[in-house]
């Protein structure tokens, strides 16, 4: 046999539209509040019928109390049916619409009742207060059924009481009364509520495009889905509502900008202080994939502004990226260089084989040494005067450069540099952004030059980089440390105008200073200094193993350079 089909079963709850639920929510709040105001409405009309009705009962007795001529007949007539106190107060409740009116002694005998069988008889509910000189409202029942009575004191001529007057309105017309309004209670309520199922209608149509028909379920997942997209992506993402405050910061960009989330709410400025970073956040630059560098990393950011008045804004990591384009861009020149010397190198050759084919040995033995000299006092002048190996090896490079490139790059005799340096990457990058900048500056000039000066003051390192180029003109030389700022065309790998503002950064975090000057005869004359860039002696040093015999201190040096590797060389690109 084949099994049977699943039988569906009928599940109720709520729609799971957004519209409907709304719908449904605001049409049972509008229902609500008018069944409850529509109550509330009814609670006091109700006591203030039994009310109204009681004064009005209180009022007629009052009003027949007040006849001197009922008082006097009753001391003096008795309770008959056709007496004199009956047939007034018949008259007095068939002109006011009471139910009844009773006139009774101090012993409460009826003089008069609607029932004339009933005259003669003691009142069935207590009148004494009324004798004792009280005026009484009050909703009882008595021989007619629930009635809203009032009772007063009957006096005579002289003022004392003789008897008391009561009389009752009938309670079935108070509820009638009620009775009759409710339909039109009813009737307010109803238009109410129909206009607020008409509002609600239109409220949630509303909602209903500004939320393209989702459920509440599928917002659900999407808040979920974009906290955790926002957290996750590798961009930092920054949020700003139409005052500016950053409105969100997903985890990405809190590491780039070095912010954490007591910076939502704040105005951009405060979070992160002026600079070309905010500028760039805030709008104030305008374009895309924007330079900025915010501590050590270099940003690319991008800004889009939202319908609401805020703006988003994306930023990404380059600093890596930079970082291999200007390597790539220094291993070129180096290639370009070592190309050059190869051609060099082939024509010493050809001169030592011709020498030693012409059997001319001494000429042939001086000229290997010349050669051999020349690079020799390159590698052991850098060496003797700077003993960090990286920053060593990094002027040794950029010395081939500037020969290839007709620059005479020059160590200042006052250069001297212990190993000591306590972020010597930190100071490559430094010597390597303004040496480049200077070669840059002075090619094609003539009696290119280029010197640099490293000393050592204390714990502090001043670098100086002159050049015999164009130099910088004097409202200029804040400008060019901005983030983005170059003259220059750029590379293949991507923008300039970062090289001098990291300078300027490094320094400043080391509570140091960099700036430029025009440098003597001419060019421009930059000077860094770096406080606490390097460590006490007594931490530091270490014993140098001598080098083995023939060899100098210097020669082993140098032969230690050729195998330290050449760094990633920082540029102002």
């Amino acid at each position: 046999m084949s099994p049977s089909p699943p039988v569906r079963r009928l599940r109720l709850g709520l729609p799971r539209r957004v519209f409907s639920q709304v719908l449904l929510m605001q049409v049972a709040i509008a229902a609500g509040v008018a069944v409850l105001a529509t109550g509330l409405f009814l609670a006091p009309l109700s006591a203030q019928l039994d009310d109204q009705a009681m004064r009005r009962a209180l009022a007629i007795a009052q009003t027949t109390a007040a006849q001197p001529q009922i008082a006097e007949d009753l001391r003096t007539t008795r309770p008959t049916v056709d007496g004199p106190v009956q047939t007034e107060a018949e008259r007095i409740r068939r002109a006011s619409g009471a139910e009844y009116v009773v006139v009774m002694n101090l012993r409460g005998v009826r003089w008069s009742h609607t029932d004339e069988k009933r005259i003669g008889g003691i009142v069935s509910t207590d009148p004494s207060e009324a004798l004792s000189g009280r005026a009484v409202m009050e909703i009882d029942s008595g021989t007619l059924g629930r009635s809203a009575r009032g009772k007063v004191p009957l006096r005579d001529a002289d003022g004392r009481i003789i008897g008391a007057v009561s009389v009752g309105i009938e309670y079935d017309s108070v509820r009638a009364r009620l009775i009759h309004a409710i339909p039109g209670l009813f009737a307010y309520a109803g238009g109410a509520l129909a206009a607020g199922a008409l509002a609600a209608y239109l409220i949630s149509r509303r909602v209903q495009r500004q939320t393209r028909d989702l459920a509440f379920s599928d917002i659900s997942a999407l808040l979920a889905e974009r906290e955790a997209m926002l957290h996750s992506i590798r961009e930092g993402v920054v949020a700003l509502d139409r005052s500016g405050r950053v409105r969100l910061l997903n985890d990405e960009a809190q590491r780039l900008l070095g912010l954490d989330t007591e910076a939502l709410g704040q105005p951009l400025d405060d979070a992160l202080g002026p600079g070309r970073t905010t500028d760039v956040l805030a709008g104030r630059v305008t374009g895309t994939d924007l330079l900025t560098v915010r501590g050590q990393r270099v940003l690319v950011a991008n800004r889009m502004p939202t319908d609401d008045g805020g703006a988003v804004a994306t930023l990404r990591d380059r600093t890596e990226l930079e970082q291999l384009g200007r390597e790539l861009d220094s291993t070129r020149g180096l290639i370009d260089a070592l190309r050059a010397q190869d051609h060099e190198h082939a024509n010493r050759m050809h001169t030592l084989l011709g020498l030693l084919e012409l059997e001319m040995y001494d000429d042939a033995v001086e000229f290997v040494g010349e050669v051999v000299g020349d690079h020799r006092v390159t590698a052991e002048q850098v060496t003797e005067k700077i003993h960090d190996p990286l920053l060593a090896a990094l002027l040794v490079g950029k010395a081939t450069v500037a020969a290839e490139r007709g620059v005479a790059l020059w160590i200042s005799e006052r250069t001297l540099l212990p190993d000591r340096l306590v972020d010597p990457r930190g100071l490559v990058t430094v010597v390597g952004n303004l040496v480049d900048n200077a070669l840059d500056a002075v090619a094609g000039t003539p009696h290119a030059r280029v010197e640099v000066e490293l000393r050592a003051q204390g714990r502090t390192t001043v670098l100086r980089v002159r050049d015999t180029g164009p130099g910088i003109p004097a409202d200029r030389r804040e400008v060019i440390f901005t983030d983005g700022w170059s003259t220059k065309e750029p590379p293949a790998h991507g923008k300039r105008g970062i090289g001098l503002s990291l300078v300027r950064r490094l320094a400043e975090r080391q509570g140091g200073s960099a700036r430029v000057t025009e440098a003597d005869g001419g060019g421009a004359d930059f000077v860094v200094v770096l406080p606490e860039s390097l460590t006490d002696p007594e931490f530091t040093a270490e014993p140098e193993t001598e080098p083995g015999p023939g060899v100098t201190r210097a020669a082993a040096r140098s032969r230690a350079l050729q195998r330290t590797r050449t760094p990633a060389e920082e540029d102002s690109r």
